[in-house]
């Protein structure tokens, strides 16, 4: 009778990481940077565009530094905010419910940008 010895990493080996941990890490602290000088502009941008009339709104937000401003947070916040959910979605949501919520998420963020994008063109143009 034979027994086999095998180590930790011998039986680690081949299950290990999957090699993108670095570059999601990276994505998140660029993002996270961003998010740092954005969300101060944007308030200040918003703020600045609230009270007036309809057309006075209208008026300042189709200007391109507000409206530059707003499709640039539309992008990183959404974009940050669907890239943390995929992380929760992947280490609590096991299987093939796991990989459709993650289709369903990334297709929601994505379709989200592409409204508030459009949003803030139709206003701009």
């Amino acid at each position: 009778m034979s027994m086999k010895y095998v180590t930790d990493r011998k039986r680690a080996q081949g299950l290990g990481a999957s090699r993108q941990g670095t570059h999601h890490h990276w994505q998140m602290m660029m993002t996270s940077i961003a998010l740092v000088v954005i969300v101060p502009v944007f308030i200040m941008t918003f703020g600045y565009g609230l009270g007036g009339t309809y057309e006075e709104v209208i008026a300042y937000f189709s200007k391109p530094f507000p409206a530059l401003v707003l499709a640039v947070s539309i992008i990183v916040i959404v974009y940050h905010t669907m890239q943390e959910t995929l992380v929760a979605i992947e280490d609590y949501v096991p299987g093939k419910a796991g990989k459709l919520t993650i289709v369903a998420v990334t297709a929601f963020g994505y379709l989200l940008m592409l409204t508030g994008l459009f949003a803030v063109a139709k206003i701009a143009l």
